[in-house]
Order: structure tokens, then C-alpha cells, then sequence
């Protein structure tokens, strides 16, 4: 490489060496690896403005590589991003600082998504790409018109997630997306070879990208080929030939450069075999003022835009989409359909009502976007007349994601992260684990991701034990920063929804019944689901019983309620839609709720995990204890105990 650019990649090279050795921890292997390609990409390409790295209009960089997060906490600082200082370089995997050991979305300006789980980021970039495009369609190339760049890694590729990414952004020939393979053919075991053998250029190539191979080190191939990469009709792949470690005279192409400190000997080898004489953590300011200079080269783009943006009839809306605010009138139709619904006591299955309080919403916000895996008729997550998404025009609002669990809830990530997008799908409640990955991703960066799961019980019925959840609530409730709904009647779903689409800071998982199940709630006033639980049935006489419950059993404790009732016990029936929004109420509402009776009993088509928070280690449990079979609803709920008489006869035993 020329050599002013040599020295600037040689940058990237020496802080991320230095930065892990100082932390005694980390991989330095990738980042020295990908210095060259980085380095044409950020000052040749790449569309952003260092002093304004969340710019609505910038290019999408994401790390899907994320082990090799020293590369893009070096990109930033060079390129003069004030947050990350050198201190921020030097506390490198420290506790309390903004350069985590895998780059973390929120914590450092420039990190677009949290990457680390490999293959995950590329998925994440698939639905950046996707967001891109729908907002182009929505709101026009004026205002909305970047790229979304990946750098991925063998293990990127590996993941199974990487096909279902790679497949679905064929299929929508999202041509605005580049993934720049890091094919160094070394993993933590050693060669690639050890554990595949894939063509990835045939590969991808099948999957309907452009591919090329260039040699990762040559800055006249690396210029061209991402040149050549903007002009694609379709996706395109970079096959970057490098060497891990590039500049490490004793590790260099090893797996022993991988994940961990070089070693002081080896820092002092690499800086004379790279000819940097200058001390740890120190960058001459002849390096320092081209990545300076490339840092600013966006500045002048995006002040074009801005002006273009104030001029725009459309600016409100565009900022009022981007910054996720719901219109102010989302949810006047829901709100008289809950008036509706509270005065009929619809009954119906979950899954339908939601279907329906989609229909009122829809229209109401148009930052919604839809879709599921393959099971949209029953998912109920389709709202009639609604354009897909799709080629070329890329206007419509609902995806068809295919059988693609992981790649789906991956790409809705990307969705919310890039804004103007509130992504929500759906697929079975059990097929959950497929998602899991993406879903705690979602927590943990806190982004609004709507996560439909119908067929939520032994309820499903014929379809047997692999299509019935019974520990699936009782796993996502686990998670942090997750709000699981399982709304009982049409009022509680609505509830549920609105809650969802409120709650910016939080992913949802909407659990909803298959089978047909009775109204419960006759009020429309107070959101009462808000509250996560909530006495829905008082006793008529001094309370000795009280029963928990959640969707399609809340009608079963309020039957099993009367049975009590008529033998002289005094019962009350709490509605559970989510524990999450329970434990965020003061403590004397909880209290409350949970009341002081001597029996408390909890019924759920699941299983007890979770549940003694409400009902204490002697309280009874009516529910699952093993996995489910096949046969009608109303056959399983009698065969497995969930019963009127079954939970009436567990709170009598305790008396």
C-alpha cells in the first residue's frame, strides 16, 4: 500500500495491539487483519461525519465481527470521534468505559448494534439495509439514500443465522448492502479447514449477491472492489483476502493471534517490523491529520442534507418517524375498539384479537412494519390490503420472511435499530428458541421489537408436544429487559399492544392463544394491563383463596372462582398479563395484588418456574410438569388437570 495509507492502517494496527495488551485481553489478530480494508473504506467510502456519528442519512458500518472490536473503537478515535479518546483506547475492557470488550449499541457513539454473537451482526445489517430502503420509498432519495457495509468473519459465515441473512437479502436484492468477508481462514481451534470447506463465493453467488475476491492488502484491489460494490443491482460480497495479525513477525497468520495479547516481546517485534517507533497508545499527528481529515469529509454531505431536510415539507414527519415518537392520534381507533370490546365481551382466540387491534392501529402508525415466517395466516399478523415488501419499489409495509426465525427477528433488530421502523412478526410461541439469540440482542440493547408468538399452549392441540410451549413463558420471562404479554381477552390484548408500541425501551413477545377463549374484562377505562397484574374477580366474603392466571386460564380461574364461591370459600381472581410491568409497581401495590390469603394457587398452560414469586413455595400450581401430546384443546386441558374443578380442588386441598 501506498505509504501515507500503509501508516494510517499501521494505526489501526498498533492501538488495537496496544490496547489489548494493555487490558491483557482481547483479540488483536482480526483488527490487524482488516487495517487496510478499513482504512480505503472509512476515508474513500464510508458516508458519515465524525462529529455527527448518529446523522440520520450516514452509512451503516457494522462490525459483525465484534471479538475484533479494537478496529472500530480505532476507526472512531482516528477519525475523530470525541468520545473515544485514547483513555477510552487505554481502558480497553475496563469496567464503567465506552470501549466494552464486544462493541455494545448505546455505550459508544458510532457503534450501530451490539455484535459479538458472530453472525448475528450481519443478519442485524440485513435489516438495516431493509429500513433503508423503505424509508427511500417513504420519504424519497432526497432525504433518505446510504449504504450499509459489514465487515464479517469466518464464523460470521458459519453461523447458521448467516444463511437465513444472506438468503433473505438476496431474495429482496437489497443492492444498497455490502459485506466486506475478513477470509483470513483461521478460527480459534486453527485453519478454517479443520471444520469447513465451504465455497463461500458460490455460496453467496447462489443465493443471488456479486461476489468478489481481492486480496485484502492491496489498496488499488480494495478501492475497486468497493467501488465496484456500489454499482451491484443486487447485494455484494468482498472476499478480503488477509493475514490475521498482519504485522506480528512471530504470530501473523496463526490462530494464535487470535484472542489474545501478543506479549510485550512480541509488541516490541511487531512496532520495529512495521517501523513505529512511537511509544504504546501514541499516534504521530502525520497519521492523525488524514484520519482527521477523513473524519470531517462527510461534514459537507451532511450539511447538504440538513439543508435539504429543513426545505422539506416532509421534515416533521421524517424526525417524528426517526426519533420513534407515535403519532399523536396512534391509538383513537384502538381506544374505542377496546370500549367495544369491554361492552361485548368478545370471545375468541388471543391470536385473532390481536389480528384485530392490527387493524386499528395500523393505519395509525406508519413507522409499522410486519410480517412472520412463514405462518401469516396464522399468526394473524397481516393486515388486509397491505403491499409487501418487496423489489423494486420496496414501498410496501409487510415481509414475507420465509422460514426464517433467526434471520426474522435478527433483521428486525436491524429495523428498529436504524430508526423510522417499528418492526413486529410472527411465528409459533415454541419456535421462540429458534429466535432467542436475536431477542436477547434486542433486551440487550433495549430497542422496540414486537415479537408476535401464537399457538402459545397445550392449547394448539392436535399438533403435539414439538408445536406445544410449556417452558417457553417461563424462558423469556427469565430474560432481562423483556416484557412478556399474555393477554387473556380482546380488552387485555389491546392493552397489551398499546403497551408494546409505548414502551421504546423494551422488546415485547406478544403470547397468544390459538384456541377460542371467553372475554373476562367488562371495563375500558384505567389501562389495567399496564400494571403487569390486577384483581379482575373480588370475593363475595372474606377472601381465603386467591387465584392467578394468564391468557386463555384466566377464564379458568374465574370458573374454578364460582366453584369456591358456591361451597361457602371466599375466592379472588388475579389477571397476570406481565410480570415484568408487576415488578416495576411500587411495593404496596404488589402487595395488594398478591394479597394475604392463606391458599394461593396460580393456574397457566406452562410450567411453575417463575410462578412463586405470586403464590410462595407452598402455594399450589396447576399447569404442565412435562411436555404436552396430541389431541383437541378441551381433551388436553381435561387430560393434564387445567380445569375449573382441577384448580378449585388444588386451592381446597391447601385449606
Amino acid at each position: 500500500m501506498p505509504a501515507p495509507t500503509q501508516l494510517m492502517a499501521d494505526a489501526i494496527r498498533v492501538l488495537s495491539m496496544d490496547a489489548v495488551e494493555a487490558a491483557n485481553s482481547g483479540h488483536p489478530g482480526m483488527p490487524m487483519g482488516m487495517a487496510d480494508v478499513a482504512t480505503v473504506l472509512w476515508t474513500r467510502f464510508l458516508k458519515y461525519d465524525a462529529a455527527r456519528p448518529d446523522w440520520a442519512d450516514r452509512d451503516r458500518f457494522v462490525l459483525s465481527a465484534g471479538h475484533g472490536s479494537m478496529l472500530l473503537y480505532s476507526l472512531l478515535h482516528l477519525t475523530g470521534v470525541k468520545a473515544v479518546s485514547l483513555d477510552s483506547l487505554r481502558q480497553f475492557r475496563q469496567l464503567g468505559s465506552n470501549t466494552p470488550g464486544h462493541p455494545e449499541y448505546g455505550h459508544t457513539p458510532g457503534v450501530e448494534t451490539t455484535t459479538g454473537p458472530l453472525g448475528q451482526g450481519l443478519a442485524t445489517a440485513v435489516g438495516m439495509a431493509m429500513a433503508e430502503r423503505k424509508l427511500a420509498a417513504r420519504f424519497g432519495a432526497d432525504l433518505v439514500d446510504h449504504r450499509t457495509w459489514v465487515v464479517a468473519g469466518d464464523g460470521c459465515l458459519m453461523e447458521g443465522v448467516s444463511h437465513e441473512a444472506i438468503s433473505l437479502a438476496g431474495r429482496l436484492k437489497l443492492a444498497r448492502l455490502t459485506v466486506l468477508w475478513d477470509n483470513n481462514d483461521i478460527t480459534i481451534d486453527g485453519h478454517v479447514g479443520l471444520s469447513d470447506a465451504t465455497d463461500q463465493l458460490a455460496r453467496f453467488k447462489a443465493a443471488g449477491w456479486a461476489v468478489k475476491a481481492i486480496d485484502g492488502h492491496d489498496e488499488g484491489q480494495i478501492r475497486r472492489a468497493l467501488a465496484w460494490a456500489t454499482k451491484q443491482d443486487r447485494p455484494s460480497l468482498i472476499a478480503c483476502k488477509t493475514v490475521i495479525g498482519k504485522g506480528s513477525p512471530t504470530f501473523a497468520g496463526t490462530h494464535d493471534v487470535h484472542g489474545k495479547a501478543l506479549g510485550k516481546d512480541e509488541v516490541a517485534k511487531t512496532r520495529a517490523a512495521l517501523g513505529w517507533p512511537h511509544e504504546p497508545f501514541v499516534v504521530p499527528d502525520e497519521v492523525y491529520r488524514p484520519w482527521r481529515a477523513a473524519g470531517r469529509r462527510g461534514a459537507k454531505v451532511r450539511k447538504a442534507w440538513e439543508a435539504k431536510l429543513a426545505a422539506s415539507p416532509q421534515k416533521a414527519e421524517f424526525e417524528r418517524a426517526m426519533s420513534g415518537a407515535l403519532p399523536a392520534h396512534a391509538f383513537e381507533a384502538l381506544d374505542a375498539f377496546i370500549a367495544e370490546a369491554a361492552a361485548g365481551k368478545p370471545a375468541a382466540a388471543t391470536r385473532q384479537h390481536s389480528g384485530a387491534v392490527l387493524e386499528k392501529i395500523f393505519g395509525q402508525v406508519p413507522e409499522l412494519v410486519g410480517g412472520s415466517a412463514d405462518l401469516t395466516g396464522s399468526n394473524n399478523t397481516y393486515v388486509k390490503n397491505t403491499e409487501i415488501f418487496d423489489a423494486p419499489g420496496y414501498g410496501g409495509r409487510y415481509v414475507n420472511y420465509g422460514v426464517r426465525e433467526f434471520g426474522m427477528a435478527a433483521a428486525m433488530n436491524g429495523l428498529a435499530l436504524h430508526g423510522g421502523v417499528i418492526p413486529y412478526a410472527g411465528t409459533f410461541l415454541v419456535f421462540s428458541d429458534y429466535a432467542r439469540p436475536a431477542i436477547r440482542l434486542a433486551a440487550l440493547m433495549g430497542i422496540r421489537v414486537i415479537h408476535v408468538g401464537t399457538h402459545d399452549s397445550i392449547g394448539l392441540g392436535e399438533d403435539g408436544p414439538t408445536h406445544q410451549p410449556v417452558e417457553h413463558l417461563a424462558a423469556l420471562r427469565a430474560m432481562p429487559n423483556l416484557n412478556v404479554f399474555r393477554p387473556a381477552d380482546a380488552v387485555e390484548t389491546a392493552e397489551c399492544w398499546k403497551l408494546a408500541l409505548q414502551t421504546a425501551g423494551t422488546p415485547s413477545v406478544m403470547a397468544l392463544s390459538r384456541q377460542k377463549t371467553a372475554g373476562v374484562r367488562g371495563d375500558a377505562g384505567e389501562n389495567q394491563s399496564a400494571r403487569g397484574a390486577y384483581q379482575l374477580a373480588a370475593a363475595s366474603r372474606p377472601a381465603q383463596v386467591t387465584l392467578f392466571a394468564t391468557g386463555t386460564e384466566v377464564p379458568v380461574a374465574l370458573a374454578a372462582r364460582d366453584l369456591l364461591e358456591a361451597d361457602g370459600i371466599g375466592a379472588r381472581v388475579v389477571s397476570v398479563p406481565c410480570f415484568e410491568l408487576f415488578e416495576a409497581q411500587p411495593a404496596d401495590y404488589q402487595a395488594a395484588v398478591i394479597g394475604e390469603t392463606d391458599v394461593r394457587v396460580a393456574v397457566e398452560a406452562g410450567v411453575r418456574q417463575g410462578w412463586d414469586r405470586f403464590i410462595g413455595s407452598d402455594g399450589a400450581f396447576v399447569g404442565m410438569t412435562g411436555f404436552g401430546a396430541s389431541g383437541t384443546d378441551k381433551a388436553l386441558y381435561a387430560h393434564f388437570g387445567i380445569t375449573p374443578e382441577g384448580v378449585a380442588a388444588a386451592a381446597k386441598a391447601k385449606l
